[in-house]
């Protein structure tokens, strides 16, 4: 019970490695909103509040939440409060369009910005606005590989997460005085419909020969990212503050 009475938001909570983080966080005796544009789970079967309320009747519930939407991100916080008061932001939600950048254009700019980027530095504004006065608080952002190591074809994932990894370094500085510990998570290649449908690489055969490059030898799982982020969001991480922690098999080996 890590994570016992505290409150959590967790944006694109739905599927994937937000859904893992959620239910995680609900079995360490959290608290959770599940926010996302809709309930349903990209993978299918039950929906995330319903999985957790099973298991833990009460501790779970959804809101839906546009978080390129500053307002809605800022109500996602004032449920948080009305639940006990926010102690965990996890800025997860993301997209990822490929486009070669000599055909890249502005709408898929604007939306992969607006998802990746704008979304992580208004839910860490309306989380800090209610943490600073308690001096408490984790705000953990979801980045990725990707914002460690460009690669070609995704200029826009790429500038996004590696806008979203040094956003993190800046809001740990001027967080941490007040007492609320920043830091993002790095995932490799995550069993998830990102990397299955968005962007496939798992299933395919080119895919597969990813393989071959990570030590682990085998994919990452969402609850692999869950783990994660409750070290991140629990006493076991409390002298951890700005720091980018690599989630990916071994991959980058840096």
């Amino acid at each position: 019970m890590l994570l016992k009475d505290r409150v959590a938001v967790v944006t694109g909570g739905s599927s994937g490695n937000g859904r893992a983080v959620a239910e995680r966080f609900a079995q360490e005796g959290a608290r959770v909103i599940v926010a996302d544009l809709t309930e349903t789970a990209r993978e299918g079967g039950k929906t995330t509040t319903d999985l957790i309320n099973e298991s833990y009747p009460g501790a779970a519930r959804f809101v839906k939440c546009d978080v390129s939407k500053v307002a809605q991100l800022e109500n996602l916080v004032m449920e948080a409060e009305r639940m006990g008061g926010l102690g965990i932001m996890v800025n997860n939600a993301g997209i990822l369009k490929k486009q070669p950048v000599l055909e890249a254009t502005e709408d898929v700019f604007r939306e992969m910005v607006d998802v990746n980027v704008k979304s992580v530095l208004f839910g860490s504004q309306a989380a800090a606005r209610v943490m600073v006065p308690r001096k408490n608080g984790v705000i953990i952002n979801m980045c990725s590989i990707a914002g460690m190591r460009g690669t070609g074809g995704y200029c826009h994932y790429n500038l996004s997460k590696g806008a979203v990894r040094l956003l993190t370094y800046s809001l740990a500085d001027e967080l941490g005085p007040h007492g609320i510990r920043v830091n993002n998570v790095n995932p490799g290649i995550m069993r998830t419909q990102m990397n299955i449908e968005d962007d496939p690489v798992i299933g395919t055969e080119t895919g597969e020969g990813y393989l071959d490059l990570i030590p682990a030898r085998r994919w990452g799982e969402p609850d692999d990212v869950a783990s994660a982020c409750v070290y991140l969001a629990s006493d076991l991480g409390k002298y951890v503050m700005g720091t980018s922690l690599i989630v990916d098999g071994g991959y980058l080996r840096i």
